[in-house]
C-alpha cells in the first residue's frame, strides 16, 4: 500500500472513530446498541421511506408553494405532510407523554366553536358593527350569560346590523345564522371566528414575520378562546376532547399547563362564581371517566391519565403572584394527585424575568417544606433569540431554583455550562419545534437547535405547546418535522424521546413504571406493523 493510501485509510479510520464518539454521547445511542432485529428493520424501512419522499414529495413542484424542502415552514407544508407515507406511519406511533401544552390552546379551534354553538347561553359581542371593511380587524368576544340576561339579548340587533350597539351581547347562534351572505353567511361567521383563534401562513411568514409581531397575534387568540372556555359545560366537553384527540394521536399521558388567572368562571347556571377548586373537580372527574371508558373498551394501555401544572401570568405584580402561589398550595393540599408543578407563562421577552419573582418563589418553596408538600417548578425559560439578556438569563434562574424541566429552552444551545448542568441534574428540555418555528424563533426546522441538543446528550421531550393556534394537534406533526430535519434522527430516536417523556414526567414511581410498561407493549406492536410496510421502488 502506498504512503498516500495508508494515510487515506488512517483518515477514514479516525473519521469513523470521531463520528462514533460523538454519536455515543446521544440519548438514543444506548437504545440503538440494544435494538431488536425488528426495531432495526423498522428503522431501516422508515429511513428508506424518508429518503424516497425527500427525492419525490419534497423535490417536486407543488402549486402555490414556491420553495419546497423537508422541514420547511409547517403552515405552508401541512397539506403536503398529510399526503406522505411517513406521516401515516408516525400517526400510529405511541408518543408517550405530552409534557408541554397550554390547556386553552390544545383542542382544535373548530371543535371549540362547535361546542360553543351547542350552548344557548353563549353570546358574542364586538366593539363596533361588523362589516366587510372591519371583518379582518375586529376580534370577537364571547361570554355565557345567566338566563335573565339571555332573555334580554334575544331581540338585540345582531353584530352586523346597522342598529348594533357596540359591546352588546348577541346569542352566538343568532349572530351565526344572520351573518350576511356577502360576508359568507354562517360559514363566513365560522371563518371569522376561527381566523381570530389561529395563526395563518400569511400571518406567520408575511404580515407578522418577526417574534414581536407574531406574538401580538398569538396572544390575541387566547383572548378569544378564553370567553368560550370560561363556561362550565364547554370546559367539561373541551377537557374530554383534549383527552380523546390526544389518545387518538398516540399520547398516553398529559401534563397540561392550566392558566389560573380569572379567579372564577361561569358555571352551568350562568353565574360567574365557579372556583378553581370546582374546576379541578371537573378535570379530575373527566380524566377518571375517560380512563374507565378506555379500560372498558380493552384499550387501557392507551391512556394512563392527565395531571396539571398550575400556571399563572408572568406580567403580574409580586403581590398578585403571591395570591396565586398560595392558591396553588391550597389546591395541592386537596388534590395532591393532580397538581404536579408550578410555572409562569406568557411571552418571556415582554414579561417579568424569573429574577423579578425571586423572593415570592423562594418563600413558596419554604412554605412547601413547612407543609410537607412537593410542587416542583417546571419553568418556561430561554424561549428567545436573546443571548445574555434578561430573558435568556431565565435559564440560569430556572436551574438555580431547581426546575424539574425547562419549557422551550431555545437559547440553551448558547450556554455550554448550562447544557452540562442539565445533563448532570437530569433536567429535560420540553422542545416545541413547530411552535418555535411559527413564533419566528427559527425560519425552518433544519435551523432549529434541537439536533445540537441531542448531539450534546441533553434529554428532550417533544411537545406541541398550543396546537389549536398552530394546527399541529397531537404530536405527530412535531415528530414528523423533527424526523425530516436531521439525517442522524431515526425512528429509534423518536422512540427515545417518547420513553424519556414518560420517564421524566411527574407521575408517581409506580404510576411511571406502569406507564412505561404499557408504552413498551404498544411500541412492540407498532414496530411489528412498520416491518410489514412495503419499501418504495
Amino acid at each position: 500500500m502506498s504512503d498516500i493510501q495508508s494515510k487515506i485509510q488512517e483518515h477514514l479510520s479516525s473519521r469513523a472513530s470521531l463520528i462514533g464518539k460523538e454519536l455515543a454521547g446521544r440519548r438514543d445511542y444506548q437504545y440503538l446498541s440494544i435494538a431488536s432485529s425488528a426495531e432495526k428493520e423498522a428503522e431501516r424501512i422508515v429511513r428508506e421511506i424518508r429518503q424516497h419522499e425527500a427525492e419525490t414529495v419534497w423535490n417536486s413542484v407543488h402549486e402555490g408553494i414556491p420553495h419546497v424542502f423537508p422541514g420547511m415552514g409547517f403552515l405552508t407544508a401541512k397539506n403536503i405532510i398529510k399526503t406522505t407515507r411517513l406521516y401515516q406511519i408516525l400517526k400510529k406511533m405511541p408518543k408517550g407523554a405530552l409534557l408541554h401544552a397550554h390547556m386553552d390552546g390544545t383542542v382544535d379551534s373548530g371543535i371549540l366553536l362547535r361546542l360553543a354553538l351547542e350552548q344557548p347561553a353563549m353570546h358574542v359581542c364586538v366593539p363596533r358593527r361588523l362589516d366587510y371593511m372591519s371583518l379582518s380587524g375586529l376580534r370577537p368576544s364571547f361570554k355565557a350569560l345567566p338566563p335573565a340576561l339571555c332573555a334580554q339579548a334575544t331581540d338585540a340587533p345582531t353584530i352586523t346590523s346597522a342598529l348594533y350597539i357596540p359591546y352588546a351581547w348577541v346569542p352566538i347562534q343568532k349572530a351565526r345564522e344572520e351573518f350576511p351572505r356577502e360576508l359568507g353567511g354562517p360559514a363566513g361567521f365560522d371563518s371569522w371566528v376561527l381566523g381570530a383563534q389561529r395563526i395563518s401562513a400569511q400571518e406567520a411568514y408575511e404580515t407578522h414575520n418577526t417574534p414581536a409581531k407574531i406574538w401580538h397575534k398569538f396572544g390575541s387568540t387566547f383572548v378569544v378562546a378564553d370567553g368560550l372556555l370560561g363556561y362550565e359545560p364547554v370546559l367539561e366537553s373541551y377537557i374530554r376532547e383534549l383527552l380523546r384527540t390526544s389518545i387518538e394521536d398516540g399520547i398516553s399521558y398529559i401534563e397540561v399547563r392550566v392558566k389560573f388567572f380569572d379567579k372564577t368562571m361561569v358555571r352551568a347556571n350562568g353565574e360567574d362564581d365557579l372556583t378553581h377548586r370546582e374546576w379541578l373537580v371537573i378535570f379530575d372527574r373527566v380524566v377518571q371517566e375517560v380512563k374507565a371508558d378506555m379500560k372498558a373498551q380493552g384499550r387501557g394501555d392507551e391512556f394512563v391519565g392527565a395531571k396539571i401544572i398550575y400556571s399563572t401570568l408572568r406580567f403580574l405584580s409580586i403581590s398578585e403572584i403571591e395570591w396565586y402561589l398560595e392558591d396553588c398550595i391550597e389546591l395541592k393540599k386537596e388534590f395532591p394527585h393532580l397538581i404536579v408543578g408550578f410555572d409562569l407563562v406568557a411571552r418571556e421577552d415582554s414579561g417579568h424575568p424569573l429574577i423579578y419573582f425571586l423572593e415570592p418563589l423562594l418563600r413558596f418553596r419554604e412554605r412547601q417544606k413547612e407543609l410537607g408538600l412537593d410542587i416542583p417548578f417546571i419553568f418556561h425559560a430561554g424561549e428567545t433569540l436573546g443571548d445574555g439578556d434578561s430573558t435568556d438569563h431565565n435559564l440560569f434562574d430556572a436551574i438555580l431554583l431547581g426546575t424539574k424541566r425547562i419549557g422551550h429552552g431555545y437559547s440553551l444551545i448558547k450556554h455550554p455550562m448550562l447544557i452540562q448542568k442539565c445533563k448532570e441534574l437530569r433536567i429535560p428540555i420540553e422542545i416545541c419545534p413547530i411552535s418555535n418555528e411559527i413564533l419566528r424563533l427559527t425560519q425552518a426546522m433544519p435551523n432549529h437547535p434541537l439536533p445540537a441538543l441531542l448531539n450534546h446528550g441533553v434529554t428532550v421531550a417533544l411537545c406541541s405547546d398550543d396546537p389549536s393556534v398552530f394546527g399541529n394537534t397531537g404530536l405527530t406533526y412535531d415528530f414528523f418535522q423533527v424526523l425530516l430535519s436531521s439525517e442522524v434522527t431515526g425512528l429509534i430516536t423518536l422512540a427515545t424521546l417518547a420513553r424519556d417523556s414518560l420517564a421524566h414526567s411527574e407521575l408517581e414511581p409506580e404510576e411511571k413504571k406502569i406507564a412505561l410498561e404499557k408504552w413498551e407493549r404498544r411500541w412492540a406492536l407498532f414496530v411489528e406493523e412498520v416491518t410489514k410496510e412495503t419499501l418504495p421502488t
